[in-house]
């Protein structure tokens, strides 16, 4: 039993499913959210520092998050690869 299940873990998907579960949905809005949050609280923090080299990374780290949001939102668009 155990082995089938670990079996059924390591199966890879040619691509991914048509349609998208509530879990799955549910997931993919916790992560939009964190990496929003996370971008706002880096421009917060920025904000409120007075050293420029600590304000650049904190600024880097949200343009990180910006850039993940954006790469999250893009694979949810259908045919965003066609724009």
């Amino acid at each position: 039993m155990q082995q089938q299940m670990n079996m059924q873990n390591n199966v890879n998907m040619a691509q991914p499913p048509e349609m998208v579960s509530t879990k799955d949905a549910l997931y993919l809005t916790d992560m939009l959210s964190w990496n929003l949050l996370a971008m706002k609280k880096a421009h917060f923090f920025a904000s409120q520092c007075q050293d420029q080299e600590i304000i650049n990374a904190i600024e880097r780290a949200g343009q990180m998050h910006q850039r993940h949001y954006q790469q999250i939102l893009n694979h949810l668009q259908p045919n965003a690869h066609l724009q």
